[in-house]
């Protein structure tokens, strides 16, 4: 199937802007919202026919949600309810500020780590001395902010943000997910890392309770329960409120960025902070992914960076906006790595 981002509804601003309205104020269970006949289908097919192959007969049922999840010890698949309307996905993408997983491929590897999840719940498996030996107590606190070791090899990587050290539950989940994608070359890919027996329980643990039916099959939970109330509610309860920032970087934003043109009108002079705001979610999300720092976190500190920037009066040469942009990356990776093993984004 063609990797392809599924396409936003074509629509002029005033008329967006109406129709967007309408939307917000629509209850997500009266939109008749469903999986089949849409893109998703096809996607959802994709993931049981995995599993068929990779001998579990077991096919966990995917519905739509208020997000990607898996209900603690249910083993259903939700999947978010934006995915199903092109309209809603673009209002996602508006409201998050980006979509969590947006093209076909990206929907199928978040289908299978939830898939991990389901199998985890399905059988049990966490219960069991040897899972918890290899993954740690399912029973230990979760928490948004998590403090990950970049690129340790006792752990595989599939979602970004080095998602498998979160949580034993998590760390499964995308093991799961490495060991259930076809020419992932897990064997080849993960050898001499410390997670590859994870990897090699996985595997084991298939082929002995692949063909049995599961312990717990998730046919009675109630998944209208899920998706509620009305688009705007939703994002009232999802949607992260950012963190306030003191002005600590002035100075090494000043550093970066020159305090004004040489002249009111000059040519090939851009204010800074309008730079960064049109770099902005790419250098958010390539500070998550290559840090693991909770997402609101960089976020903030970026849009920090930014309204500093407009206050202080910083601009910068068009020629010099790469070398610029470098320079801010590794300044705001920097911060961010303080914050994740210090405590803060600037060490006292």
């Amino acid at each position: 199937m063609t990797d392809h981002r599924l396409p936003f509804a074509e629509k002029s601003a005033e008329d967006w802007s109406l129709e967007r309205e309408r939307i917000l104020r629509s209850r997500i269970e009266d939109l008749g919202l469903k999986i089949e006949g849409t893109p998703l289908e096809s996607i959802v097919g994709r993931l049981h026919a995995e599993l068929e192959a990779a001998g579990i007969k077991f096919k966990p049922k995917v519905y739509l949600s208020d997000e990607w999840s898996c209900p603690d010890g249910i083993p259903v698949i939700g999947m978010p309810f934006y995915l199903a309307d092109p309209r809603l996905s673009r209002i996602e993408d508006e409201m998050m500020d980006g979509i969590e997983a947006e093209t076909e491929e990206e929907i199928l590897g978040y289908l299978r780590h939830e898939a991990g999840h389901a199998i985890n719940y399905a059988y049990k498996l966490h219960e069991t001395p040897e899972w918890q030996a290899l993954f740690g107590a399912f029973g230990q606190p979760y928490e948004d902010e998590y403090y990950p070791l970049p690129f340790s090899r006792n752990f595989v990587r599939h979602i970004p943000g080095w998602y498998a050290q979160k949580h034993p539950d998590e760390d499964f989940a995308e093991t799961f997910a490495v060991w259930l994608t076809p020419d992932s070359n897990w064997r080849e890919v993960y050898a001499g890392w410390g997670c590859l027996d994870k990897l090699r329980y996985v595997d084991a643990v298939v082929k002995q309770i692949g063909q049995q039916d599961p312990v717990v099959s998730g046919a009675e939970y109630d998944i209208a329960a899920d998706a509620h109330g009305s688009i705007e509610e939703h994002y009232q309860r999802t949607r992260p409120s950012l963190r306030e920032l003191p002005a600590l970087f002035d100075r090494e934003l000043g550093e970066i960025f020159g305090h004004e043109p040489p002249q009111p009108d000059a040519p090939g002079w851009q204010p800074a902070h309008a730079l960064l705001a049109a770099h902005r979610r790419v250098i958010v999300e390539t500070i998550t992914y290559w840090t693991g720092l909770y997402e609101v976190l960089v976020k903030s500190l970026v849009g920090h960076c930014i309204e500093r920037c407009k206050l202080l009066g910083l601009w910068v040469e068009v020629e010099k906006n790469q070398a610029a942009l470098v320079e801010f990356v590794a300044l705001a990776t920097t911060l961010a790595m303080n914050r994740l093993y210090k405590g803060d984004f600037v060490i006292k």
